[in-house]
Order: structure tokens, then sequence, then C-alpha cells
């Protein structure tokens, strides 16, 4: 599948994007974690946008448009995944008795 990430990849980018809350003496956190998750996710949805305009120009190729919206759309599965997570975990706390 075109555009699929390796495990490898994964676990780079990821220890990647942990790295500057490292060296920061760790402030931020989960929060910085997901603003840079929720930024990533709308700067793809951009690009998914600029190529699409760019193929209807006359400029790009379909290939491009296809591949763009589909890690925009990967992108966004993933923020409704995480979203439903936090939701339930949240749903679970207030259930537990006091």
């Amino acid at each position: 599948m075109p555009g699929a990430v390796a495990p490898v990849t994964a676990a780079a980018a990821y220890r990647a994007s942990q790295a500057p809350a490292a060296e920061a003496g760790g402030e931020g956190g989960f929060g910085a974690t997901m603003a840079r998750a929720i930024e990533g996710a709308v700067e793809l949805g951009r690009s998914a946008d600029t190529a699409s305009t760019q193929a209807m120009l006359g400029q790009g190729s379909v290939s491009d448009v296809v591949l763009a919206i589909s890690r925009a759309e990967l992108a966004l599965q993933t923020a409704v995944a995480v979203r439903d997570r936090v939701v339930s975990a949240y749903q679970d706390v207030m259930r537990m008795p006091i």
C-alpha cells in the first residue's frame, strides 16, 4: 500500500517527537504531544487541499492528490479514534464509585 508507514519508521518518528520534550526537562508532556499531533493533522489537511487545487489547475498529478487525501484521511481517523478512547476513559472514571 503506498504511503504505508513501516513499524521502524513509526518508532523513529515517536522517538523524535519525544526528544524535544526530554531535552526541555519534560515540560508539556501529554498536552504538548497532542498539540503537535493535531497540528500535524491540520497540516496534512492543508497539503491535501493544496494538492487537489494544483490538480484542478493542471499542475499536479492525480496520484499526488490521492496520496495526500489518503494521508489526511488517516490522520483524521486517528484523531477520531483517540478522541473516542479519551471519552471512553473519562466515562469509565465517572462511573467509578467514590
